[in-house]
Parts: C-alpha cells; sequence; structure tokens
C-alpha cells in the first residue's frame, strides 16, 4: 500500500526582520515532531531546498511594502490551500508601518544618496489587505507554542485554539501585581495575550507587542493614561510601535496627534 504523502509546509518572508521564522527554528523538540508530520517543502531561513508547490500550508511572515511583494503574495496565495500570517509585520504592517503616517518620499530623501533608485510602496500594509488569509498570529514575535497549535490545528483539519483575551487577564492568574496601581503606564488592558504578561512580571508597562485584542477600548485606558500625568506625545508614541498600523491602535494614535 502506498502511503500518503506528508502535507506540504511553506515558510515565506516579506518586509521583516526573520524573528517569527527564528520563533519557528526555536520550537526545538517541538519542531521534530513538526518535521516528522510534514514535508518542510519551503523555507530559506532552515535549508535551501525548495520542493515546488502547491502547498498544504503557507505561513508568512511580513507586510508588503514594494510592487514586487505586492505582486508575489498573490503568487504566495494562488500556491497555497491555507495561508497563516505570523508576527505583527505580516497581521498590522510592522514597525515599519511608521511610514504610513508620512510621505514616503520625505523619509527616502532623508536615508538614500539617490532615492530615485528606491522603489517602494508608500504604505507598509499587512498581507490581508492583499489577499484571504486563514488564520492570523499575532505577536512580536509570535509565541512559538501558539505557532505549534496552529501548524497542528491546519494538520488535524480543525480551527487554532489560541486566546484572544487581554495580557491583563495573564497578569491575575500568575498573581503580578498591577503596575498600573503602581503609577506605571502599562498597555496590557488593550492588548492581544501571547507573551505571558512578560513584561509586567519585571515589573515593567506592556508594550503592546501582540497587538490590539478584541473590543479594546483604547481611549478609556488613554483616559486614565492622562490624568497618571502621561502626556499626549507619549501616549502617541505608546500606540505607534510594532502594531502602529492596527485600526484599534492608529485611530488611538491619531487622536493624541497634533
Amino acid at each position: 500500500m502506498t502511503p500518503r504523502p506528508k502535507p506540504k509546509l511553506a515558510v515565506w518572508k516579506f518586509a521583516s526582520c526573520d524573528g517569527c521564522q527564528l520563533s519557528l527554528l526555536d520550537c526545538e523538540d517541538e519542531l521534530l515532531a513538526v518535521a516528522g508530520a510534514l514535508d518542510i517543502a519551503n523555507f530559506p531561513e532552515a535549508s535551501r531546498a525548495v520542493v515546488r508547490g502547491p502547498y498544504d500550508l503557507s505561513l508568512v511572515e511580513g507586510s508588503v511594502t514594494t510592487p514586487h511583494d505586492a505582486e508575489r503574495i498573490h503568487q504566495v496565495r494562488r500556491a497555497s490551500k491555507y495561508l497563516v500570517t505570523i508576527g505583527a509585520c505580516a497581521t498590522a504592517g510592522g514597525i515599519q508601518a511608521l511610514r504610513n503616517f508620512k510621505d514616503v518620499r520625505d523619509l527616502t530623501s532623508m536615508v538614500y544618496a539617490t532615492p530615485r533608485y528606491i522603489e517602494t510602496l508608500n504604505k507598509s500594509t499587512p498581507i490581508r489587505d492583499h489577499v484571504h488569509v486563514d488564520f492570523e498570529l499575532r505577536g512580536c514575535p509570535i509565541n512559538k507554542a501558539q505557532l505549534v497549535e496552529v501548524i497542528s490545528a491546519y494538520l488535524n483539519g480543525r480551527r487554532p485554539n489560541t486566546p484572544a483575551h487581554s495580557v491583563c487577564i495573564d497578569c491575575k492568574r500568575r498573581g503580578t501585581v498591577c503596575v498600573m496601581v503602581t503609577g506605571t503606564p502599562c498597555l496590557g488592558p488593550v492588548t492581544h495575550t501571547g507573551c505571558g504578561a512578560l513584561c509586567p512580571s519585571y515589573h515593567r508597562g506592556c508594550y503592546g507587542c501582540f497587538g490590539p485584542m478584541e473590543t479594546p477600548n483604547t481611549a478609556s485606558l488613554a483616559e486614565a493614561w492622562t490624568r497618571a500625568g502621561v502626556s499626549n506625545a507619549n501616549l502617541l508614541r505608546a500606540f505607534r510601535s510594532f502594531n502602529a498600523s492596527a485600526e484599534a491602535f492608529r485611530r488611538e494614535s491619531e487622536a493624541h496627534e497634533n
């Protein structure tokens, strides 16, 4: 009896730092199980060997920032049965989406000696703005346990089971004292879970690495920060970091722009 072929996994890079791809390589023991269940057919970060598509599951890291990538993501979509975006760049445009609030021509003229050689789009956009995405996995970088869960879910024909609550819930579960009670500004009440409330466990405010949670009340949090003495400029900077172009964070940052 001929054995069934393994499902093909492809990992694609767009504009990003490669950190989310490294999260897959950091899975260590879990990666061996993944490699045993899948044919890792296209993963330049791990191997130069490439197996041609179509692919059963594609993981896409990075945002679309050039005309070439705007075309390439459609090729990836056509070659993929399921397409999952991983990380803040792919799901919200990433730190490079800070360009979205300025004229990109002004930025290129300041950085490059010959800006006419630079071919770029006016904005850095998430993958879902260009093609259909089956699932988005947040984080900067992503949580490797959640990544393994997503891969397992698609291998077994089910929806991934990743939590959508805020970082605050994680603090309560692990018994971490709320840093806002002690006067430290924190984005935890409006930020998607995934890090295990890492920063508050070290008495620092959350930086919003995993982007906005479901139905975040950013206006209420901003009001609390204002009462605590945080300036409009610092509020704007807080919401313009790894997930600056995520809708909820973008709107709140613009509300505090002079």
